[in-house]
């Protein structure tokens, strides 16, 4: 894949105080390129639920282009993924980013699948920026993707 059309994916979870916190950690590493000498940095803030109970929101930003790469490489171990592409014009918001949910059970036994847990956020390369270029652009991405497949 030469070129990719995303400036960044943001990844982002939350801990609930009923979980395990490296098992939540494990889940989004699932979609995180290895490091070289160490792991991707994963960014912790800590908020409170509404009965005080401890949230910890887990996050990551990949930026680097082989990075993305990886994510993306991810996304196409997806059983659905012909309807992710289909549903490209609801996942891309008019700010040209995308936006899926992904299942963190599945995610934290290394499997890929749509469901809720993870939250990706893509910011999709699009001249002019607008939401039609950027579904354009996040098709082709996808299609390539399902064609190294």
């Amino acid at each position: 894949m030469p070129q990719i059309p995303l400036h960044y994916v943001d990844l982002r979870t939350f801990c609930y105080a009923t979980e395990d916190e490296k098992r939540v950690e494990e889940a989004l590493r699932t979609f995180l390129p290895d490091g070289d000498d160490e792991p991707f940095e994963i960014e912790r803030a800590e908020s409170e639920g509404h009965y005080g109970d401890r949230i910890l929101v887990l996050s990551a930003r990949v930026e680097r282009a082989d990075d993305v790469r990886h994510v993306l490489s991810r996304l196409a171990d997806l059983e659905s993924f012909d309807e992710l592409i289909d549903e490209l014009d609801e996942r891309v918001t008019e700010n040209t980013e995308l936006f899926l949910r992904l299942d963190k059970q599945a995610a934290f036994a290394g499997d890929v699948r749509l469901g809720q847990g993870i939250t990706f956020r893509g910011k999709v390369e699009a001249y002019p920026a607008k939401k039609e270029q950027a579904v354009e652009n996040a098709e082709e991405v996808l299609e390539r993707l399902r064609e190294q497949e």
